[in-house]
């Protein structure tokens, strides 16, 4: 609980899910269906981004063990924070704006988890106590998609629009980006190990 970085890697995922489970993950769809996109195809993109993310996901585990974790969180969450800017516009420029965005999108779902694991493990608190931080790390991850999903859901019915849930989940997201630039860059009081230069 004294830990500046436990709460660092705990904010930010708790900014991922928000940004991925919670608003994307539930209000896609209907967000499409407002502007006219038909069911099938608003879930075709939905299903674009998973391929996508096995993709950008696998990419990330092997760029996580050669790059600065902290460096690609930071891109990662800042790539993600423009997207969700763009997307309202994305709506009017027809399919293809849309295509654009879930490839984008896709490729970066998940590709948080890899470099965030890795800083939790194997930078910050060590392999022993690492996985059950995780376990912590990830549970902010999931009241982050909770609570994304219903402010998303409050916003559209109040003013009849995703625009303000998606321009918010955007910010967010790039203030994610400037907060895990500095995980691990003093060691916390309740941080087991030394932290490593990067």
């Amino acid at each position: 609980m004294r830990s500046r970085d436990f709460w660092l890697l705990a904010g930010s995922f708790f900014i991922s899910g928000a940004s991925t489970n919670g608003l994307i993950g539930t209000h896609l769809i209907p967000a499409c269906l407002d502007h006219g996109i038909p069911q099938v195809t608003s879930a075709t993109l939905l299903a674009a981004m998973g391929v996508f993310d096995l993709v950008g996901t696998t990419l990330s585990g092997w760029l996580s063990d050669r790059w600065s974790n902290r460096g690609l969180l930071a891109w990662y969450y800042g790539l993600r924070g423009l997207s969700l800017i763009y997307l309202p516009f994305a709506f009017d420029l027809s399919f293809y704006g849309l295509s654009l965005f879930a490839v984008f999108y896709g490729l970066d779902w998940i590709a948080t988890v890899p470099p965030t694991v890795h800083l939790a493990a194997a930078r910050i608190f060590g392999t022993d106590r690492g996985p059950i931080m995780f376990g912590w790390i990830a549970a902010a991850h999931q009241l982050g998609a909770a609570l994304a999903a219903f402010a998303a859901g409050v916003l559209r019915v109040t003013l009849g629009t995703y625009l303000e849930a998606f321009m918010l989940s955007g910010l967010l997201c790039l203030i994610a980006s400037l907060m895990v630039l500095f995980i691990g860059r003093r060691r916390s009081a309740a941080s087991p190990v030394p932290v490593p230069a990067e």
